[in-house]
């Protein structure tokens, strides 16, 4: 006769422990702490007094001679109010994922996080990047055709990591993500090989700067995607370390791109000079004439 105690202690060790806690009956919030709000302060007022002074550099410079001063310091001035808009908490929202884990002898369970986002900056990416843009593809002579395409691909590039910034399903974030990087590559492209062939029609000097430059800008904006991946897309870094690595390469990518830009380029003898509409605006011709009498009436 079997003893139902005695079977019971042969197979005991068989018996799968009931856990003893449940994940995903508390949300997790990543949030921002007082390191990264410290931060996004810091920059707003280094943006601030760049814009400040690059508006003062273009004063003294004829206003034919403006044109890189005044797009430079729109970019330094659109991410001034970014940071703001991000420091004081206007600029930022929350995206919602839920984490499954799969359980090989009981229900899955689920983890819901709420992460911040910060839309703010995407607005900023969206204004300023195409600004940079132009200072390079005007400094290397670049075509309208060029820089449409360069321009644009620019915007599609913010937008499909805006997209996926908010996306709540893996597997649709990394498609925006994949598009993203590919409109990426259509800027480089742009800069590296059409722009590059154009300044080198230039004096040596010219080349030889917006090499130096423009490696600079694709080295720091390759840095950008390997960010996002590790932040919002992957979330292996906390946010403090997402703001903060981004508030680097921003200072290396705005203040510190146009001092070097404006500075080297005021240096050179053949730095463009733009009459016309920019300087003296609309001419007598083609204007409207109010209160002429025509002749003979």
């Amino acid at each position: 006769m079997i003893d139902p105690v005695e079977e019971f202690k042969k197979h005991a060790g068989d018996v799968v422990p009931l856990p003893t806690a449940v994940p995903g009956n508390t949300p997790i919030y990543q949030t921002a702490s007082a390191t990264g709000h410290r931060a996004l302060w810091v920059v707003f007022v280094i943006m601030l007094i760049s814009s400040l002074a690059f508006y003062i550099m273009a004063f003294r410079v004829p206003v034919q001679k403006r044109l890189f001063h005044i797009l430079t310091a729109f970019i330094t001035t659109f991410a001034t109010l970014s940071y703001y808009a991000m420091a004081v908490g206007d600029g930022v929202g929350k995206n919602k994922i839920t984490i499954k884990h799969t359980q090989k002898h009981f229900p899955d369970t689920y983890d819901v996080v709420y992460r911040e986002v910060y839309w703010a900056r995407y607005v900023d990416w969206s204004v300023t990047t195409p600004l940079l843009l132009l200072d390079l593809c005007f400094l290397a002579g670049l075509n309208g055709a060029s820089i449409l395409v360069a321009v644009v691909a620019d915007i599609i590039m913010i937008l499909t990591g805006l997209f996926a910034a908010f996306t709540v399903d893996e597997s649709p974030k990394w498609g925006w993500y994949a598009m993203a990087c590919i409109a990426y590559l259509v800027v480089i492209y742009q800069l590296a090989l059409n722009g590059r062939q154009m300044a080198m029609q230039k004096n040596k000097k010219t080349a030889t700067f917006f090499a130096a430059i423009g490696g600079f800008t694709l080295i720091l904006w390759t840095v950008y995607p390997i960010i996002w991946g590790i932040a919002d897309g992957s979330r292996n870094i906390n946010v403090d370390s997402e703001i903060i690595a981004y508030a680097v390469l921003d200072i290396l990518a705005k203040p510190v791109f146009g001092f070097w830009l404006l500075f080297t380029h005021d240096t050179m003898s053949d730095s463009a000079s733009i009459e016309g509409f920019w300087a003296n605006g609309l001419g007598k011709e083609g204007t409207l004439r109010v209160g002429d009498d025509d002749e003979g009436a």
